[in-house]
């Protein structure tokens, strides 16, 4: 069944485009970049991930090859097709409860960034419904610049371009964002919403939902692991002692700068669903919000 586009959000070119506009053919041809290792480093060997917004599967199926189980959820029936070897779930984020609990949820994709601050919030409710005791959220959230390093331009060594054209602001806090998506043969467009955050503003929201930073993982802050507020425990109380060793494995192998919003930002952050300028995910999200 086809679902009718967002508001806002427009897409164009060859192949299915999904409600937020989206191009399946463009992120079907994407390298997986980074991402894998900044989710590896941050969580516990052999998790089970719940991935929202999997878009085709190009990290999901990176971490299923490094023995992590995924569960792989969008709202577009045309990406989930193109994933392999994983349950999927077609279904709008904000909407989801599966009934059920996972070690690690992951909204990545800058899907936090929705211009609609509902679907933002049913989102994070979702997160916080199906992480799991002592589990944890993973979120990839917008670079600082994103909405302001305009016009610009990348072209990626394995031979695609993408650009972000404009982000012009459409009231409330809201921008549209014009990207465009060339490979030798073909050309898409996309057009999304987007609702700049500054730190403070995303902390204020993921509080809002119930849930707080306890790193950020990259030097650039774009990718953060949070967890419920309920798991939060005064300075000086002690974990089970199995706990305290997850959470000191967890802290060696991060890349992050403290936990509570001290770190930097490492990943590129911007581009849309990935937009780090150094990955493929920047390649796809820098150019707009597309699959993870």
């Amino acid at each position: 069944m086809t679902r009718e586009m967002r508001d806002g959000h427009q897409g164009t070119g060859p192949g299915a485009i999904t409600p937020d506009g989206c191009a399946v053919e463009f992120y079907a041809r994407l390298p997986v970049g980074s991402e894998p290792d900044v989710i590896a480093a941050a969580v516990p060997a052999g998790a089970h991930i719940l991935e929202l917004g999997c878009g085709v599967g190009r990290v999901t199926h990176a971490l299923l090859q490094r023995g992590f189980t995924v569960t792989a959820v969008d709202e577009s029936a045309e990406m989930l097709d193109r994933v392999r070897r994983a349950r999927t779930i077609c279904s709008p984020i904000e909407h989801l409860d599966l009934g059920e609990t996972f070690d690690v949820v992951m909204l990545a994709s800058f899907l936090v960034h929705s211009g609609d601050v509902e679907v933002r919030r049913g989102m994070l409710r979702t997160c916080l419904r199906h992480v799991a005791a002592g589990g944890c959220v993973l979120i990839q959230r917008e670079g600082e610049d994103y909405h302001t390093d305009l016009p610009r331009e990348r072209v990626d060594p394995s031979g695609f371009t993408t650009r972000i054209v404009s982000a012009e602001p459409v009231g409330e806090g809201v921008h549209s964002v014009r990207a465009e998506l060339e490979f030798p043969d073909a050309v898409w467009t996309q057009t999304f919403l987007s609702r700049p955050l500054t730190r403070e503003q995303f902390e204020e929201a993921l509080a809002e939902a119930g849930l707080r930073v306890d790193r950020y993982l990259t030097e650039d802050r774009v990718w953060v692991r949070a967890v419920p507020m309920t798991a939060w425990k005064p300075e000086g109380s002690r974990e089970p002692a199995e706990n305290r060793r997850t959470a000191g494995e967890r802290d060696e192998a991060t890349t992050g700068v403290g936990g509570g919003g001290d770190g930097e930002k490492a990943e590129e952050g911007r581009g849309g669903e990935g937009r780090r300028e150094d990955s493929a995910e920047a390649k796809g999200r820098e150019e707009g919000r597309g699959d993870s």
